[in-house]
């Protein structure tokens, strides 16, 4: 990484680290409740909040004609309006925060002609995930403003896999600007295969993103409150409930309990997965970055499990729930390093290939 990318890398991995902030505060708002405290979208006066009492009462007089308060909340006070109004109004603002975070170095580094072309294509579209994400948010918000006063599942999960993708977008491109030049040594793959890690770390971070937005359904719908042992479902290990729905696929979609069975066999499936390129490691004298990334992903993955059994176990109180979304998150990371570094090897091989003394 050269003097003139450093600035750019750290403003693009600024935008990952508010991305990753504002998914935890958005699991505390969704823990909480809190995310229909606030009823109406303004996106300039919205950054302000109420500053005295008649502000205070003003909003929560808003929050009273919708059906949380009266169907739900109608013995709420003040003071508990103010605790989840906070959780929800500091989402937004973090929100708020990434687009000028985004914006104003961007006009920067334009003026300065410090953008490449390829770079600024890929730029151009992590801006549009912002703004769609930005739209998403309002939209799944509208959905539990109606007359039942819960969000839809699939605005959330749609929701946060965005959140996701703009973050992985974000540190992709950091990646490649931080280890661009970098050849990766042919050592590393020991006597394997680029290709068998190439394809193993696409199949992983796929499953990965299944399971992330199995989690958010897990979420929406509120699934970790019910059959809440390990490993078994209450007494058997698919109970009669999961496939209750008609027609059967609605089952993986809707149904509470096969949400719930569905996120716990992707976690074994990954655990599985994990585990054989664990091994695989040590069986192929693996050594360099690889290896490093398969460490790290392996350890990030036996966490996210632990605390997913943990967050089962005690009904998904408030801390757990926060941290086992935090962990996925850094689990996406890992998977996505681990997908950079097979290319780095896939690609090495592919110019070795090409070399004048192989053809």
């Amino acid at each position: 990484m050269s003097k003139d990318t450093k600035p750019i890398v750290s403003w693009l991995l600024t935008g990952c680290l508010l991305i990753f902030l504002m998914v935890v505060i958005g699991g505390i708002t969704r823990l909480t409740h809190s995310g229909l405290s606030i009823t109406e979208w303004n996106v300039f006066m919205g950054s302000i909040p109420p500053l005295n009492d008649t502000q205070w009462q003003l909003v929560f007089d808003q929050y009273k004609q919708f059906p949380e308060y009266k169907l739900i909340n109608h013995q709420m006070g003040m003071e508990e309006f103010k605790f989840i109004f906070f959780w929800e109004f500091i989402h937004r603002f973090i929100g708020r925060l990434i687009g000028i975070v985004f914006i104003i170095p961007f006009v920067w580094f334009v003026w300065k002609k410090k953008i490449s072309k390829p770079l600024m294509r890929k730029l151009l579209f992590i801006f549009f995930l912002g703004g769609f994400q930005g739209f998403l948010g309002w939209f799944m918000v509208k959905s539990g403003l109606q007359d039942n006063p819960h969000v839809s599942h699939f605005r959330l999960a749609t929701h946060l896999i965005t959140a996701f993708i703009t973050f992985g977008f974000l540190f992709y491109t950091a990646l490649d600007i931080i280890y661009q030049g970098e050849m990766s040594p042919k050592e590393d793959m020991g006597s394997g295969t680029s290709s068998f890690f190439r394809r193993l770390s696409l199949l992983f971070f796929s499953l990965t993103i299944v399971q992330i937005i199995y989690g958010a359904f897990v979420a929406g719908l509120r699934a970790g409150l019910v059959y809440n042992t390990f490993p078994m479902m209450g007494n058997e290990w698919m109970p009669a409930a999961v496939l209750s729905f008609s027609p059967w696929w609605d089952n993986f979609l809707s149904n509470v309990a096969g949400i719930q069975f569905i996120h716990r066999c992707m976690a074994w499936v990954l655990f599985a997965l994990g585990t054989y390129l664990f091994i695989k490691m040590f069986v192929l004298k693996m050594g360099g970055q690889l290896k490093k990334s398969i460490v790290i992903l392996y350890a990030v993955l036996i966490t996210q499990l632990t605390l997913g059994i943990f967050t089962l176990l005690y009904a998904v109180p408030l801390w757990l729930g926060v941290m086992h979304q935090a962990i996925a998150f850094v689990l996406f990371s890992a998977a996505l390093y681990f997908v950079f570094r097979s290319r780095k090897i896939a690609d090495l091989d592919h110019l070795t290939n090409l070399s004048p003394k192989n053809t």
